[in-house]
């Protein structure tokens, strides 16, 4: 079981009692053997300062040594002090600092956040947002208006000495709501905690309600808390051992930046984020497929220069992918020069690239599962009525899904199980979907998808539990051979 520490500065001065929290000396944590010796803890570090070499600075180098877990983590401190990385953030950010700070009078702000909160509360947004990017304790923004525009100028940790007195209610308030949130409180019977992004609001998530419950108990049976967290929790998957992904990926998008900051902590992380750059963008598969001699209908990366040439080359019709389109969604089919040179302009609005391919019709398509290089299920979706797709773009009349059965991956064409993982292993060793196209005797890899879907009754169909319990076991065994986490 994890011991949950507070490190402070003067402990004698730490006046909130919070149940299942031990407060501890910062000299203490560094110099006894006792905690040098704890196997599992989070480490809230709330030290005065957290500079290069000072003892708050220490507190969270060494919690990162023994396998701890502290906030603000090493990276978060040196990343307080680049100046760079504050400008692409207020760059990022810009939406939430205009909405925020628009309708002041005053051209400059000072904005203390206590656990990614302000003590008013139209900042709140703005507030978590930054605690999301640096999460740390307390901090305070400066802002600066120029040219009718605000702009992030500082943003550094504060001492709890530094809070001003009539704060200080609001900070006891937010501290006590942050450490007694329930997912804080863990049963001895968990040795591992699991967090599982997830949006509740996403049309056609990756896995269903059902499915998401199944992952909770399969994490449960082995030895895993698993926590349903969302994208306002950022700040907090340090506290987690492994992270789970289940809500639809990008690369320009928060479920990227859950996945990088996992894997910056140490975490087990599915899917990763070398994965979701690979799998979501078309123009490095095709050029991955070519390279590595994976069986996929012709195919052009097509840019203005050479854009005259891909009639000539595939044929009509034909098909053009936007590099991070998902669910057939930002796939169109041209099928003359006209169509083709309004759909090409349209795509280069937004990309300089766009992959073209044959077109290459087939009553369904097939998606083989495979996880750590193993094959798990076989699934056939077949094409909405009506539709040359798997998905009818939204408009459309009638079932926008067409239906889809699975088959045991044993009665699966063996050709296809192989050259479906063969085209995983380019990519990884995480979790995938590989689309394959049967034309004819070939089987035509279309793309290598990360954070595959399963639902309950469909991929699950004829594993069941077992579906759920391979990739928790997965996850385990990582977190086995790491010891947990990174440096334990």
């Amino acid at each position: 079981m994890a011991r949950h520490l507070l490190v402070v500065d003067r402990p004698h001065k730490w006046d909130l009692a919070l149940p299942g929290f031990d407060v501890v000396a910062a000299r203490d944590y560094l110099t006894e053997p006792e905690y040098a010796a704890l196997r599992r803890a989070k480490v809230y570090n709330l030290c005065r300062t957290y500079g290069y070499q000072t003892i708050g600075y220490y507190v969270s180098l060494l919690a990162a040594a023994r396998g701890h877990r502290p906030l603000p983590s090493v990276t978060t401190i040196q990343d307080l002090r680049s100046s760079a990385l504050l400008r692409i953030v207020s760059e990022d950010l810009q939406d939430d600092v205009q909405r925020a700070l628009g309708p002041l009078k005053t051209d400059e702000m000072v904005i203390s956040i206590y656990f990614g909160r302000n003590v008013a509360k139209r900042y709140d947004r703005l507030c978590q947002a930054l605690f999301n990017h640096f999460p740390a304790p307390f901090l305070r923004a400066e802002f600066s208006r120029a040219n009718g525009r605000w702009r992030l100028d500082s943003l550094r940790p504060i001492a709890s000495s530094d809070i001003p007195d009539s704060h200080r209610d609001f900070v006891t308030q937010r501290a006590r709501r942050y450490f007694e949130r329930p997912h804080i409180a863990r049963r001895e019977e968990f040795r591992y905690d699991l967090a599982i992004l997830v949006n509740p609001d996403e049309v056609d998530a990756p896995s269903d309600d059902i499915a998401i419950r199944r992952f909770c108990k399969a994490a449960e049976r082995h030895g895993m808390r698993p926590d349903i967290i969302g994208r306002e929790d950022l700040a907090r998957v340090a506290e987690y051992d492994a992270l789970f992904l289940r809500e639809t990926t990008y690369v320009n998008h928060h479920t990227y930046r859950f996945a990088r900051q996992a894997e910056m902590e140490g975490l087990v992380v599915i899917d990763d984020p070398t994965s979701i750059v690979r799998c979501t963008n078309k123009v490095y598969l095709a050029e991955l497929f070519d390279r590595h001699d994976i069986p996929c209908p012709r195919t052009m990366v097509v840019h203005r220069d050479n854009a005259d040439q891909v009639g000539a080359t595939l044929g009509f019709p034909c098909v053009l992918k936007r590099p991070d389109s998902s669910f057939s969604q930002g796939v169109v089919k041209a099928n003359d020069e006209a169509e083709l040179a309004i759909q090409l302009d349209a795509f280069f609005e937004k990309s300089e690239l766009v992959v073209a391919q044959e077109f290459t019709p087939s009553p369904f398509d097939w998606r083989v599962g495979v996880i750590d290089g193993r094959p798990l299920y076989a699934c056939r979706y077949y094409m909405a009525s009506g539709h040359w797709q798997i998905y009818k773009p939204p408009g459309s009349t009638g079932r926008r899904w067409g239906k889809s059965d699975t088959i045991a991956i044993e009665d699966a064409p063996a050709r296809m199980v192989e050259t479906a993982v063969r085209a995983c292993g380019l990519i990884g060793n995480g979790l995938y979907g590989v689309d394959i196209k049967p034309v004819g005797k070939r089987f035509l890899v279309m793309e290598v998808n990360d954070n595959p879907s399963i639902e309950a009754g469909c991929e699950d169909r004829i594993l069941k539990e077992e579906l759920y319990d391979i990739i928790m076991r997965t996850i385990l065994a990582r977190l086995e051979r790491r010891g947990g986490r990174a440096g334990t």
